[in-house]
Formats: C-alpha cells, structure tokens, sequence
C-alpha cells in the first residue's frame, strides 16, 4: 500500500474530509460576558441553554407583572425567597387565612395575601400579641404578595419575594367585615401633609404597634411616612435602637410596611443592605432630609430636544422572565 506521503491527491482528499468532520462537531458556546449578561435582562426571548420544561407558550413575550399577575395559585414547592425584594420570585407561598383570631385581610380581589410561610408566621405573631396586650384590637392586612410572588401590575416595585408585608394604621373592628367592606373601606390617614402628624387619629397605640413589629429580631425594616417617623422620635424613650428599623418614605401615610430579613441559610435571597443611621435611630441627619423640599421636589433634567422627522421608539416592553433569577423559570412553570 502506498504511502499518503507520495500521493499529494490522498492528502487533500484527507484533508478534505478532517475539515468537513471539525465543521460537524459541535462546537463549545463562546465565554458570556458582562455585556451579554445585560442584554439578557431586557431581551423577550428564552436566554440560551434554558433547559425549563412547561413554560408558558409566551412567557418571553410579556412583561414578568402580567405572567405573575395572572397566577392564582402558589409553586408547588419548597418554600423559597428568591432574588430580592424589588426583582425576585417565590416559591412555595403560603397564604395568611382572610379572618383570622386577630386579624383580616383587605382587598380580597388582588389576590395578594401570599407570602414566605417565616412571614405569615411573624404577621399572625404581631397580631396576637399586640391584641394579647391591649395595644391593638386586631390587624387589618394589605398587600403581601401574589402567589408566586414576582412583579406586580399595579401599586409596588417590591413585594415580589414573599417578605414584604403591608398593615393598615387602622385598627381593625369587633366584627367580621363583609368583602363588599373590605374592596371599598378607605385606610385613616394619619397625616395632615407630608410635614405633619394628625393628632386627632394618632395615638399612642399606633406607636406601640409599629415599635412591636420593629422590636422583632427577623424584622429587616419598616416603612412609614416622614411626619410618622418624626412623632416616633418624640415619643420613644429608654431604648431608643429599634426606632434604626424604622425608614422614612413617602406613601406610607395609611399604613406601614413590614419587611423581613431572609430565612436563615436561604442563599437564593438577597438581604437589604443600608448603612445604619449615623446616630442610631435615624431621628437626625436623615429624618432632616426627608422633611425637606429634596426628595418632594429632586431637580428634574432638562428635556432633551424632539426631533419631528424622527419616528417615535416602540414602548419598551418592560423586565421579562429573562431579567429575573433563573430559578423563577421554574417557579412559573411549576404546577
């Protein structure tokens, strides 16, 4: 048998063939970088090498509010906070009953009395125990979260993890409400303006309710108004570090805002991390600026000239399935 050596047609046709083989063979996917990572967050498609079995048909189309809007019932699986408050999912949601020894739940048409079962556990917690100690008739719930937690259509950027809870500063009454109640009954607003309190509904029960829920170990943060923020300082006395808990902002006039630190050990959720006030209780330099003009008022950037032959852009179609965590693929698609 001759060799390839001395046969230069045997080596191209080789060399032919070895080609045409490299070409078959698969191939490894190129490094993702930085940059790809960001494009996929704002893509409407399927990112690459989504293995996720029983998707939605269009689950890459449609902003993530509306596919988690439209779930009615929880994932069926272990209990889990994913991602973080603000741009997360949840599974194995548990629902807070809507009448409860101490407790009810408004605005039954939403849906949104889900919640990680450690929270659902710390709401009926609070309840009992401020009813127990004469401070508090009984909660009146807002929103928690939906079902599977995720973005929502209306009235929250957070609350999508299972560990934001919404209490009403309205004490609930000695009957049971009929839902027809609960969908039009309008939270006590407790401020006169976004600078001051209203002394003829506050009370110094709505401040032993708030400095309660702060006072518990696994609360991360709770949210009221400034003017809200501002009587709690007056009021406190002796140990004054869990007033630290309690943030300013604005929209939290009716109510307060519970959020809880992530289960223990559960590193699919991401803990809120802010500095803790200079002075321990945040009544200082930061109480200060949320009674100012700034934050009602932040400087708005000059409008960027129109140019008319130019066509107006498409509406963005806003964070899909793709820009959340990815374990929140399977959260939808679970039974």
């Amino acid at each position: 048998m001759r060799s390839a050596r001395n046969n230069p047609g045997r080596v191209a046709l080789l060399l032919s063939a070895f080609l045409s083989a490299l070409a078959l063979a698969p191939q490894p996917a190129p490094a993702q970088t930085v940059t790809d990572q960001k494009a996929l967050a704002t893509l409407a498609t399927p990112p690459a090498g989504d293995s996720v079995r029983g998707l939605p048909a269009d689950a890459y189309k449609i902003p993530a509010k509306k596919l988690f809007g439209r779930q009615k019932l929880p994932a069926d699986m272990k209990a889990r906070a994913i991602g973080t408050y603000a741009k997360g999912c949840l599974a194995g949601g548990k629902a807070i009953p809507v009448d409860g020894d101490a407790w009810q739940v408004m605005r039954l048409s939403r849906n949104r009395n889900w919640g990680h079962p450690d929270l659902i556990a710390l709401v009926e917690r609070l309840a009992r125990e401020s009813k127990a100690a004469g401070d508090w008739n009984g909660l009146l719930i807002g929103d928690i979260a939906q079902p599977r937690g995720g973005p929502m259509l209306t009235g929250h950027a957070s609350h999508q993890i299972g560990l934001d809870a919404d209490v009403w500063l309205t004490p609930m009454p000695n009957r049971t409400l009929t839902r027809d109640e609960r969908e039009n009954i309008s939270a006590t607003v407790m401020t006169l303006n976004r600078k001051q309190i209203d002394p003829k509904v506050w009370t110094v029960n709505h401040a032993k309710l708030i400095m309660r829920a702060a006072k518990y170990d696994r609360v991360a943060r709770i949210f009221v108004h400034p003017p809200i923020k501002a009587e709690l300082c007056k009021w406190a006395t002796g140990d004054r570090s869990w007033l630290a808990k309690v943030r300013p902002l604005y929209g939290h006039n009716y109510h307060f805002h519970i959020r809880m630190k992530c289960p223990a050990g559960m590193t699919s959720c991401k803990d809120q991390w802010t500095p803790r006030p200079k002075d321990g209780t945040g009544c200082g330099e930061e109480l200060a600026y949320w009674m100012s003009d700034i934050p009602w008022k932040p400087k708005k950037p000059d409008p960027k000239p129109v140019d008319p032959n130019k066509p107006k852009p498409k509406p963005p179609v806003g964070l899909t399935l793709s820009g959340l965590p990815a374990e929140c693929r399977a959260v939808i698609a679970a039974k």
